[in-house]
């Protein structure tokens, strides 16, 4: 089944991530998505991360699916204009592209490249306004499209404690939908009940709320994290690391028990990032139970 007809159907999908090389060498990334082909529903592609200058997501995608592998191809709306963006989306669906997912990207501060510029032709639910246009059978010129494309379409939604964050956030995931998403990934979230508070609020709305959870690759890692980014780790994870005699195995054992808690509160999915340790998919989605 595909990853939208396993959304239709109910049943639980297991979304990675999966980051293309900063170069044209790219046979890690197929190495490690074929090596968890009949483990993972959909890579998602994230379109230069951290605005760091990477192949891009359009052709990893692509790439990964002449190898059987269906994508999420990120689309992301810092780098390009309305006519890219529209060709990119042509592109994507005539070479079998099902699923996109809508980013408004990083700072480009963030990156590796400080003097490029931002575009920003289009802002997010510009760009989702965009598909659903396009979807209807006409460019944003109002010209007809000979084909026209049919994605799931999906965007993000940050989890947060904040009670008037909260309130925007909710807001704005009401207008991602009316604007055509049906499904969203979060920011990593570290915290049980904060993800479950979450989901409450979301309610019945018509989402598929998909949580990510990360790999902790270190000790270091999580401080790191906790010291520079919103997102904040529990000390006791952080504890748990320190005190194992094998910290790698200690961190695939977090990152599972997290994934089956994702599932026990009833989420439509997951998406697991590993941070480059792909080849540890396997062992987090035993310890989980999947």
């Amino acid at each position: 089944m595909s990853l939208k007809e396993k959304l239709t159907s109910g049943e639980f999908v297991i979304l990675a991530e999966i980051e293309p090389p900063k170069g044209t060498d790219v046979s890690d990334m197929v190495g490690a998505a074929t090596g968890v082909k009949r483990m993972v529903d959909a890579f998602v592609v994230p379109e230069m991360n951290n605005a760091v200058m990477r192949l891009s997501s359009l052709g990893a995608a692509l790439l990964l699916q002449t190898k059987g592998l269906e994508t999420v191809l990120q689309v992301c709306c810092r780098d390009r204009n309305r006519l890219a963006l529209q060709g990119d989306l042509l592109a994507a669906q005539a070479l079998g592209v099902a699923n996109v997912m809508v980013v408004a990207g990083d700072e480009i501060t963030h990156g590796d490249h400080h003097q490029a510029k931002t575009v920003n032709d289009l802002n997010l639910l510009e760009m989702l306004a965009a598909i659903k246009t396009m979807e209807g059978g006409r460019d944003l010129a109002g010209v007809d499209l000979k084909g026209s494309p049919q994605f799931l379409v999906g965007a993000t939604v940050k989890v947060t404690n904040d009670a008037g964050a909260l309130k925007q956030e909710l807001a704005e995931l009401d207008q991602k939908i009316a604007a055509g998403a049906r499904f969203f990934t979060t920011q990593p979230v570290f915290d049980v009940a904060t993800l479950e508070k979450f989901r409450q609020q979301v309610g019945q709305r018509p989402a598929a709320i998909i949580p990510t959870v990360m790999l902790l690759k270190s000790v270091g890692m999580a401080r790191y994290i906790n010291a520079h980014m919103e997102m904040k780790i529990p000390e006791a994870f952080v504890t748990r690391i320190q005190k194992s005699s094998d910290r790698v195995r200690e961190c695939v054992q977090i990152a599972s028990e997290f994934v089956a808690a994702v599932k026990k509160q009833g989420f439509p999915g997951v998406l697991i990032s590993t941070v480059g340790w792909e080849d540890k998919l396997p062992s987090i989605l035993a310890a989980a139970g999947l």
